[in-house]
């Protein structure tokens, strides 16, 4: 049986609110899965393209949200001595899963809305705008119950992006069951899933290439690489800087490691404690130093 670390290693390793990451995203996966029902079978009566592939986004979404609220639980799991961060780069999986699952879905709409221009169907725009209107407000609120928390976790940001997109999804299905209303023209409801799909298509890539990112252990793209090396030569005693390290373990949770020249061994913990503390301030806070004695004084 794998041994618990120790409590205060753990905590090193957490990013902050993930219980009520995970408050919110159970709530939305119940939103989505009413609401995704309710659009399928409107969908299907009113022969609706843009609602029926709002629904297929749903349907996606359902499987999304329950994989980031699944992963959310399991990453929480506490680290051992075999996997020493836990279970938290889980998080960064879900995430380009989601991705990638936005980009299939988007591609496939886009597929049928061309031949939907080919081949018209009648649409029963009356129901179309009732469906929708009722997806729209549901998706809004789940989208505004994620919003929260979409910017400190990929994870997150994968369920809210799939909220994000129903939202567009269900506000394009009442835009064209408008249109077709008052003109008859039934090409809008193709032309509107093809430029929504467009718009998750670039939400769905900027997800994946983040969470690739991570998993490459790519620097996070808010801190540079030469603003730590700046922030640590200036440390009174650092003589030099090399093999230094810096990246992202899961949203929330950043790394650095790094060899440090030090002109006086005697200044060794002076100097750790100052880069720790000004890494802190730039909000990396897992900091790995090896002090090394300058050549010079010897």
């Amino acid at each position: 049986m794998s041994a618990a670390l120790p409590l205060d290693v753990q905590c090193t390793h957490r990013a902050p609110l993930r219980a009520e990451g995970r408050r919110r995203m159970a709530a939305v996966l119940g939103i989505t899965a009413v609401v995704m029902l309710a659009e399928a079978v409107g969908g299907w009566v009113a022969h609706s393209l843009a609602l029926l592939a709002d629904a297929g986004h749903m349907l996606a979404d359902v499987g999304a949200l329950g994989l980031s609220l699944g992963v959310a639980y399991v990453a929480h799991r506490p680290a051992t001595a075999e996997r020493t961060f836990g279970l938290l780069r889980l998080e960064i999986l879900a995430a380009l899963v989601n991705g990638a699952a936005l980009l299939a879905v988007s591609i496939g709409v886009a597929i049928e809305a061309l031949h939907r221009l080919q081949v018209r169907t009648p649409v029963r725009a009356g129901l179309l705008v009732g469906i929708a209107g009722l997806g729209l407000v549901a998706n809004l609120a789940g989208a505004a119950i994620l919003h929260r928390g979409h910017r400190h976790s990929l994870n997150e940001r994968g369920a809210y992006l799939h909220v994000l997109s129903d939202a567009l999804g269900s506000f394009g299905a009442l835009v064209a069951g408008a249109i077709i209303l008052a003109t008859g023209w039934v090409a809008a409801d193709p032309l509107i899933s093809l430029v929504i799909s467009v718009l998750i298509l670039a939400s769905a890539w900027r997800l994946v290439k983040e969470s690739t990112d991570v998993l490459l252990e790519a620097a996070p793209a808010h801190i540079a690489l030469s603003q730590v090396h700046d922030c640590i030569a200036t440390v009174a005693g650092v003589a030099s800087i090399h093999d230094l390290h810096v990246w992202t373990v899961t949203s929330g949770v950043i790394a650095m490691s790094g060899h440090l020249v030090v002109q006086n061994p005697a200044d060794n913990q002076r100097v750790l404690e100052a880069v720790q503390e000004r890494l802190a301030e730039m909000g990396i806070r897992h900091v790995t130093v090896q002090m090394e004695r300058d050549p010079t004084c010897d």
